[in-house]
């Protein structure tokens, strides 16, 4: 790889976009494409597929076999809520590769004990997300019940463009926050954003059963193309 390609690759990936490097295997000829970039680029439909799977690999176009060599960043889980789903979805996050991070100020239930091994910040959402830096290689499921923890979250979440929002709730749930949200400056397509109720509509009553619903419907918006994604919804 050329000075100048890696040192391009280096500086997406240390601002967390991600990028996939294209190397001609017959030439050794390499690019570097950008995901803002991939509209306009000949190879869009295999270099798009090939970063929603995360994956690598040989594919031919135009006569040529190609290598696609996939940087995504690591997607992260901010859970907003250590209630008992959080218990169960947290160890399942870390088992899909996702940097798991807790929020919660209420410090009876952002207790080591209760979650031993995940980052906990028993802090507001004001003070706690920030530096987390939240992006669009982010999920983030608000689960507390308590608007004065859930509703800023979310409006965090908003700003910052995660690929996934979910939130604990029914419908009826869900209208209430909804008005809140447009209290308190929300628009009308953040809102729409919100998967609530949270989680695919699999029958799941126990927090463990919800916390694979919400998996679940975090995965099939990482990995399936747009329409697919909404016949999964």
């Amino acid at each position: 790889m050329k000075l100048e390609t890696l040192n391009e690759l280096n500086a997406e990936r240390a601002a967390r976009r991600p990028v996939i490097v294209v190397t001609d295997t017959d030439t050794g000829a390499q690019r570097l494409v950008r995901a803002h970039d991939f509209a306009a680029d000949p190879l869009r439909e295999e270099l798009s597929k090939q970063l929603r799977m995360g994956k690598s690999g040989t594919i031919e176009a135009g006569g040529k076999k190609l290598f696609l060599n996939v940087y995504a960043p690591t997607a992260k889980l901010v859970i907003v809520g250590a209630v008992h789903i959080s218990q169960a979805l947290a160890p399942l996050a870390r088992a899909l590769d996702y940097d798991v991070t807790i929020v919660d100020p209420r410090t009876a239930f952002a207790s080591h004990e209760r979650f031993p091994d995940v980052p906990l910040i028993a802090e507001w959402p004001d003070v706690a997300l920030p530096p987390l830096n939240i992006d669009h290689y982010t999920a983030f499921v608000a689960l507390t019940h308590d608007p004065k923890i859930d509703d800023p979250a979310l409006l965090h979440a908003f700003q910052h463009d995660c690929f996934y929002i979910g939130a604990l709730g029914s419908r009826k749930t869900h209208a209430k926050r909804a008005e809140r949200l447009r209290t308190l400056g929300a628009k009308e397509t953040d809102i729409s954003r919100i998967h609530a109720p949270i989680g695919l509509p699999i029958g799941a009553v126990s927090p463990s059963e919800i916390a694979v619903a919400i998996m679940a419907e975090i995965t099939a918006q990482l990995r399936l193309p747009p329409k697919e994604k909404e016949q999964a919804a």
